[in-house]
């Protein structure tokens, strides 16, 4: 079996290097690579690779993130995250095989205590959201086969992260202060990659299996008892840290304005693809604290 990989150096597409491996032979592009167009914006470049490589799978992990930006730079998200999602499900649609893409719970309204299911309906808070709202549609107008799987709080051991970024401030600073009123579940590339894998096998196996479904840990926090959780680990490890979980200080959103409005409620209800595929995710601090012992031992 043949797999198409884009995005191979984002924090998914990374772990999908190491997890679509058993699966069959995996052609990992990026946006630099050269004998196969891995560029999202290069839309000729896209559709004549796939069309040449002719995979058995295309699992598209890469994705315009700059949530800010959008706001401004909104036809180059939309172009990444819509009309090239757009080319690939076209040309998955012409070959016939299966097209995994990731979406994000930032296609809903954000409002709310409630998980978000697949059902439920759609309204972007920002740009980010709609351009990848579009590239979902794209892909269910082209009808070929294929499982999109929204996800959200999305990190990874290598790159940037909310931990990381938390770890070095309570470093540096006296003083911390973050938002509490926003809510999800911190979710693991490790984790995003090997459902990915299983899921995957199974649709191949049993077509009927494909459609839309919400992937993430269990549980939920917010972004004030994240660092909490980050700062305590890192303290019980001997870390040197000028500011303690305990002093972190809680803030509302409105506190800390951002060009992009920002989903209050980022919960996801994950029932339908736990029952589907028999899967059971993990709790959210399970993935962190495996995470933050990688980082906090270099």
């Amino acid at each position: 079996m043949k797999l198409l990989l884009l995005g191979k150096n984002g924090q998914i597409g990374w772990e999908l290097q190491r997890s679509l491996a058993p699966l069959g032979s995996v052609l990992a592009l990026d946006s630099r690579s050269s004998y196969y167009c891995g560029d999202l914006c290069d839309l000729d470049g896209l559709a004549e690779t796939v069309q040449r490589f002719a995979p058995d799978v295309i699992v598209n992990a890469a994705a315009y993130t700059a949530v800010d930006k959008a706001e401004i730079d909104t036809d180059l998200a939309f172009r990444v995250n819509a009309e090239a999602v757009s080319v690939l499900a076209r040309g998955a649609k012409q070959l016939g095989c299966l097209l995994v893409h990731y979406s994000t719970d930032y296609v809903f309204a954000g409002d709310g205590e409630r998980s978000w299911c697949e059902t439920d309906a759609v309204a972007p808070l920002n740009q980010y959201g709609a351009s990848k709202l579009a590239g979902e549609r794209a892909i269910q107008a082209s009808g070929c086969l294929h499982l999109i799987l929204r996800t959200s709080w999305v990190y990874a051991a290598r790159g940037n992260n909310f931990a990381k970024t938390m770890l070095r401030l309570a470093r540096e600073r006296d003083s911390l202060s973050v938002i509490a009123d926003q809510f999800g579940a911190p979710t693991g590339a490790e984790l995003l990659a090997d459902v990915s894998a299983h899921v995957i096998r199974a649709t191949l196996q049993q077509p009927q299996l494909a459609g839309l479904y919400h992937l993430a840990a269990s549980g939920e926090t917010n972004w004030h008892a994240y660092a909490c959780f980050v700062l305590e680990h890192a303290e019980a490890a001997g870390a040197n840290l000028r500011v303690s979980s305990n002093m972190v200080a809680a803030i509302a959103s409105s506190a800390y304005p951002t060009p992009a409005k920002r989903p209050n409620n980022s919960r996801l209800d994950t029932q339908k693809l736990q029952e589907t595929f028999a899967l059971s995710l993990p709790a959210w601090q399970v993935g962190v604290a495996r995470m933050l012992t990688e980082i906090l031992e270099k």
